[in-house]
């Protein structure tokens, strides 16, 4: 009886184009996901494959979108920009209005910015979640749901392994989470960057531990977050880097 493989996808700006790039290779070797968990990147990425996007479609979809037109400057109402541009865009893009529509199962994790705990969305209306998801807390506006104030899930929980781990048999990971790799720089960007990088590098090690299949592209810290005139590069390098993980690791799959 085949295994059934379940997908975390991690945050990561628009280095989360390496998952759909995984996505491909993943396909070419006949794997298919039965869940899918996705924070901020991933959970868009996730969310369009769900909805039945192909991977070479979800990173042409973000080909030419540029972070000024997704965004609005918004001070001082809880972030510099409101990423609702963003959120009218993705919401033409997504078929399936309510998890129920989509295609796979998905799981999608942001952080509960008033009691500080990462909360799961599976249920219900798909894009607001997706939306918070993605809101990193001081640069974008924390976006609430019901009663409560949520914000990007990478804060609390940016690798979502542990989201899916009983709900099937292995669970494939692409890492594309933020890990420092430059000289520190004093100003006040670089800081918060950094500040970061730090907290979403901690709060990946126990998924880590408890991943079966780990991709992490190489060099994919090269690109910065919001770096979207290199989408098909990202979207290339986590292509090979899953290609090549997954060849050397069939015997786990089977």
């Amino acid at each position: 009886m085949a295994k059934r493989i379940g997908l975390a996808l991690s945050g990561g700006g628009i280095r989360g184009i390496s998952h759909a790039g995984a996505l491909l290779a993943m396909e070419e070797f006949n794997i298919q996901p039965v869940i899918i968990s996705g924070v901020s990147a991933g959970s868009i990425v996730g969310a369009l494959y769900a909805d039945g996007y192909k991977p070479i479609e979800i990173a042409k979809m973000f080909e030419d979108i540029r972070f000024r037109r997704m965004t609005k400057l918004d001070v001082p109402a809880g972030g510099f920009f409101s990423i609702a541009p963003f959120g009218r865009f993705l919401g033409k893009k997504l078929r399936a209005k309510n998890f129920e529509d989509l295609n796979i199962p998905l799981k999608i994790v942001a952080s509960n910015f008033d009691t500080g705990i990462p909360e799961t969305f599976s249920e219900g209306s798909l894009l607001k979640p997706i939306i918070a998801s993605c809101s990193i807390p001081v640069l974008f506006v924390p976006q609430k749901i019901k009663n409560n104030h949520y914000v990007d899930g990478g804060l609390l929980k940016n690798f979502p392994v542990t989201t899916i781990k009983n709900d099937c048999d292995l669970v494939i990971g692409v890492n594309v989470g933020p890990l420092l790799s430059r000289d520190f720089n004093p100003s006040i960007i670089d800081v918060a960057y950094r500040t970061y990088h730090y907290m979403f590098r901690a709060n990946t090690l126990a998924d880590l531990k408890v991943c079966d299949i780990i991709i992490e592209p190489e060099n994919i810290y090269d690109f910065d977050l919001f770096e979207t005139g290199k989408v098909m590069e990202i979207f290339d390098l986590g292509y090979k880097t899953a290609k090549n993980v997954l060849g050397a690791q069939m015997n786990k799959l089977i």
